[in-house]
Order: C-alpha cells, then sequence, then structure tokens
C-alpha cells in the first residue's frame, strides 16, 4: 500500500508523485518528538514560548502572510531548505518520532502541492543544503538528537543521490552557499554529546569539478544554526548561536571570495539561532529561529544599500529549525520546531509577500 511517505527511488521530478493524503482533514499539523499521541501545541508552552516583536523601526509596507499546503507530515532541524528549478527541497530532519530521517520533500508553488523525491542515502538532522548548477547538495548533518556529527556529503541530480567527497571533519548544522562555481561550508557544531557541543569557525569550500574540498579563512566568530545566503556578491553570515541557544549572536558578517576576507555590517536586530535567511526583493529577509525559552516570530529585513534593518509583518506561528526559501514573489517558511528544542514538530507551510 502507497503511504503518504511512499515514492520509487530514483525518479525524476518530472515523474514524482503527489504526495497521498495532504493533511486531507485528518493528518496533524503537530507532532511529538517523544509521544505519538501529540497534536498540538501545548497552550501555556506557546503563551510563554512565542515572541512576536521587533526592536527594529517597521517598515512602511509590513506585507502580510498566507497558509499554503503543509508538508506531508511534520517535521523539523531540517536545517533549512534550498530551490531547484522553482521547487522548495526540505531534507532530513526530525519527524515521527526520530531524529535520524532520510525525508526527501518539495514543494511545487503553481499547483501548492508538496511530492515526494528519492530520499537522502542515509537519515540525518541539520544537514547543510545548497544549490549550485541546477543540482542539489547535502553537507554533513547530525545522526543523533543535535549532536554526534558526520562529514557525509551528497548531490541530487534530479534522478537519484551520489555520494561525493566527505567533508575535511565532522560537523553539522553548517552554513552553506554557492558562488563563483564552488560551494561554501562556513561554521556549524560539534561534539559527540551534549555537554561536548561547541561552535565552530572552520570554513571549507567545496569544488565540484575536482570533488575535493580546501580551506578558506575561518568566519569571524564560531557559529552554527547561522543564516547563510548569498547576496550583492557576498556571502552573508547571520544571527546564529555560539555553543548553543543560550548564547545567541547577532552578529552579521560579509565574505568576500575574491579578497578572502571578512567584514562586519549592521548586526540582526533580534539574535536568534535556527531561523530562515532569504533574499527577497534586494533585500535579506530573516525569520523564524529559538532561544532561550523563547521561539520567535521575528521578520527583519536588511537592506543592502544602507546597511540598515527594518522590522515586517512576523510570521503566524514562530518556529525555528525550518525551511525557508524565495519563489517567485513569495517567501515560503514550512516546518519546523513550534517549541524551543526539537520535542515537537510542525508541518505548518505559510507564505510572505509584500504584494
Amino acid at each position: 500500500m502507497i503511504t503518504r511517505r511512499g515514492f520509487a527511488t530514483g525518479l525524476s521530478l518530472t515523474l514524482a508523485t503527489p504526495v497521498i493524503a495532504q493533511h486531507a482533514g485528518h493528518d496533524p499539523l503537530f507532532s511529538g518528538l517523544r509521544d505519538p499521541k501529540l497534536t498540538d501545541v501545548p497552550p501555556e508552552t506557546a503563551q510563554i514560548q512565542r515572541v512576536f516583536d521587533s526592536p527594529a523601526p517597521k517598515a512602511p509596507n509590513p506585507g502580510k502572510w498566507v497558509q499554503r499546503a503543509p508538508l506531508p507530515l511534520p517535521r523539523s532541524e531540517m536545517a533549512w531548505a534550498t530551490t531547484v528549478g522553482d521547487k522548495m527541497h526540505v531534507v532530513g530532519g526530525y519527524g515521527e518520532q526520530r531524529v535520524d530521517r532520510n525525508y526527501h520533500h518539495y514543494y511545487d508553488q503553481a499547483s501548492d502541492k508538496w511530492l515526494n523525491a528519492p530520499v537522502l542515502p542515509r537519515g540525518a538532522n541539520h544537514v547543510g543544503v545548497v544549490t549550485l548548477d541546477g543540482k542539489l547538495y547535502a553537507i554533513a548533518g547530525h545522526i543523533e538528537q543535535n549532536r554526534k556529527p558526520d562529514n557525509l556529503c551528497f548531490v541530487y541530480d534530479g534522478k537519484e543521490w551520489h555520494k561525493i567527497a566527505s567533508l575535511p571533519r565532522a560537523c553539522a548544522a553548517i552554513g552553506c552557499a554557492a558562488i563563483g562555481g564552488l560551494i561554501h561550508a562556513i561554521g556549524g557544531a560539534i561534539g559527540e554529546t551534549t555537554a561536548e557541543k561547541k561552535s565552530v569557525d572552520w570554513h571549507y569550500v567545496y569544488d565540484p569539478k575536482a570533488d575535493s574540498w580546501s580551506e578558506r579563512r575561518p568566519m569571524p566568530t564560531a557559529r552554527d544554526h547561522t543564516g547563510t545566503l548569498v547576496a550583492d556578491g557576498r556571502i552573508h553570515i547571520i544571527g546564529g548561536r555560539v555553543d548553543n541557544f543560550y548564547t545567541n549572536s547577532n552578529l552579521h558578517h560579509v565574505y568576500d571570495v575574491k579578497e578572502d576576507k571578512w567584514y562586519p555590517r549592521a548586526p540582526l536586530p533580534t539574535a536568534r539561532s535556527g531561523h530562515g535567511a532569504v533574499l527577497y526583493r534586494e533585500k535579506i529577509f530573516i525569520m523564524g529561529g529559538e532561544g532561550s525559552n523563547r521561539v520567535f516570530g521575528q521578520n527583519e529585513a536588511y537592506d543592502l544599500k544602507t546597511d540598515r534593518w527594518m522590522s515586517y509583518a512576523p510570521m503566524p506561528t514562530p518556529r525555528h529549525g525550518l525551511g525557508a526559501v524565495a519563489i517567485g514573489d513569495y517567501i515560503h517558511v514550512a516546518g519546523g520546531g513550534p517549541v524551543m528544542g526539537g520535542d515537537i514538530q510542525s508541518a505548518i507551510h505559510e507564505a510572505f509577500t509584500l504584494g
């Protein structure tokens, strides 16, 4: 029997099948990592942890959020998302009472549907993802709950996954960006146990043609769970945590590829980690994330020309460990943890637009 997670490994995107059910009135939007009976967020927890207010000046046009088709099942800690051919891809993460899922779903905005694609060759959470030349790359990840990283890397060519050269050192929750035909894997977290976990400032670069990694100048401050993207010809690393979410950072650095140097920029108004980072209408939008007893709905945008931040309409459902991408005139934010930590996953999918 075909389940809502069923798929045929090796099918191309054009042959992929719609996810069965699509929450047709009976699938919950939330699930518990340890409690299979949980189907919602405890109201008292939501009231305490959810925050929406930003210290940044309000934008003249705050924009708006709209509901879109939920994920096929509640998920979190995928570690961001990426686009391939205007489709939003999310891989790995927590789901169905496990932290080492190999899920691979993608979203088609035109039909407002999620579809299945070939799964990762191994399950993991906090997998770094990035797109280069129409291919999807998956970089390392944790194989236990936010700990015990590996260094395995894979590329998806639209039909199947292939193993590529492993990251020189095991790491997870890495910031990934593609520029100049190369993939940059920056920062991340290491540690076999929760007590041993710490952030690193590592900066590795993958050359697909040579199938090899090399080193570049380290990030100025070791961080993981950052917002990482390319904008205005440079790599931006925004926010993140220094060892854990009790010491979140508001730092914002840019990396100049030609100079192999880092430069500071205006800091993120709301320090956080596990947030989305998306280039939309020539601004960098940061949404969601978590902190100490906090889950953020804040939606703040950085103006590349003025080096200033402004606040926009916050996410209706604060989340962290989510997937966020821009497709057309919308920022899509799917899945994520609606409470601090990894105890609850969500299938919520909300999209932001300035209209």
